[in-house]
């Protein structure tokens, strides 16, 4: 309803600005006027349709320390292509490396133990069998060789997180890709929160770009219906410079839920990258041809607009002219494209600055086929 009246009231408003500028100077209107107009046609077209996108890589992960300590070599650069595997930093080990010789050799003093505990054990079991000693010291021996055998598990999980921790002293690429910026040097004191770099595989990557609650519920029912409004994997993405990237996208899946503050859903669109010219976190542009079915095309010289409106001028049976807002749903060359005007509706072709609402005129038709021509819109496909 605020809506409505908000219209009414920019309506009223349009319409006194266009009666004072009718009553000064030449433009007086005295009579019926021969105005040009044309009826709009029902139209099928592939319409370009453009999204702001942001583009990520297909992987692009944080690299941090898994221990503390000081970094004692950086041997990668910013901008720097790693494999998987390949050592980036290496961190001072000595304490590391004493800890681990500390393990080491508790584990095969646990190891000797249980075979002496084992050796124990089979030497009493001989015992009992000629009933020298009592079954009760087998029993005994039993249970200090399964001690022993816990404190060689108990050691042996010691010295695999030593190596660990050993280990985690080199980190290295957890795949292939580029190298960020480098924050720490040598020198600087690290631990399990510090950001040493990041690491992207931009080998291809994603671009997401956002569609309202409207546009996602039109393109989904007409998947539901067999459809294919749109080319999706022929997408095109327009660079920063305003070229186009030369490798054709894919539309892949859309999001699970729509956000709460925009009412928009995210689509995510795969485009190869085997050149490496698009970088994680570069702007950019998707566009996709849709295929949109009875359409009007209204020139965009027979419109006028006040604030966030867009007017036309409608021609009645009678020969009298009714102004009229609609939606546009593009911009394509010199026309809207709109679903709000049904097809073979006559409008103000030329001179809506000489019309006024309910006015009578004279009208000279203009076959819409002679718009197209003027207007140099070759691309529409019946």
């Amino acid at each position: 309803m605020k809506n409505c009246i908000q219209k009414i009231a920019l309506l009223s408003c349009a319409m006194g600005l266009l009666s004072s500028c009718q009553s000064s100077g030449n433009k007086q209107v005295k009579g019926k006027e021969v105005i040009p107009v044309t009826v709009l046609q029902p139209t099928s077209i592939d319409l370009p349709r453009s999204y702001v996108a942001d583009i990520q890589a297909i992987q692009f992960v944080e690299i941090k320390a898994k221990v503390e300590g000081f970094v004692q070599q950086v041997l990668v650069d910013e901008g720097q292509l790693v494999k998987k595997g390949q050592p980036m930093f290496r961190l001072n080990s000595e304490n590391y490396q004493e800890v681990l010789k500390a393990a080491e050799a508790n584990y095969k003093q646990m190891q000797a133990e249980l075979e002496m505990a084992n050796y124990e054990k089979e030497r009493i079991q001989r015992l009992v069998d000629k009933q020298i000693i009592s079954p009760i010291r087998l029993d005994q021996v039993k249970r200090e060789r399964e001690v022993a055998r816990m404190k060689v598990e108990q050691a042996r999980a010691e010295m695999q997180r030593a190596q660990m921790e050993y280990s985690y002293t080199t980190i290295t690429a957890p795949f292939t890709g580029y190298i960020d910026r480098i924050p720490y040097k040598v020198g600087s004191l690290v631990n399990p929160e510090s950001l040493l770099t990041t690491v992207s595989d931009i080998s291809e990557i994603f671009a997401y770009y956002k569609v309202n609650e409207s546009e996602y519920l039109r393109l989904k029912r007409a998947q539901l219906n067999g459809e294919n409004l749109q080319q999706l994997d022929n997408v095109e993405l327009v660079l920063p410079d305003g070229s186009i990237y030369h490798y054709k996208g894919k539309l892949e899946t859309v999001e699970g839920d729509f956000e709460r503050g925009t009412g928009s859903i995210a689509f995510r669109v795969r485009f190869p990258n085997p050149d490496g010219l698009l970088k994680h976190g570069v702007t950019g542009k998707v566009r996709l041809m849709t295929h949109m079915k009875d359409v009007c095309m209204v020139p965009q010289k027979s419109t006028f607009e006040i604030q966030d409106f867009t007017y036309v001028y409608l021609l009645d049976e009678e020969g009298k002219v009714q102004v009229r807002s609609f939606n546009p749903i593009e911009r394509y060359h010199n026309f809207y494209v709109t679903q709000d005007l049904k097809p073979n509706t006559a409008i103000v072709y030329e001179g809506v600055q000489m019309v006024k609402d309910g006015m009578q005129i004279k009208a000279d038709t203009i076959p819409f086929e002679d718009v197209r021509q003027e207007l140099k819109l070759n691309s529409l496909q019946r």
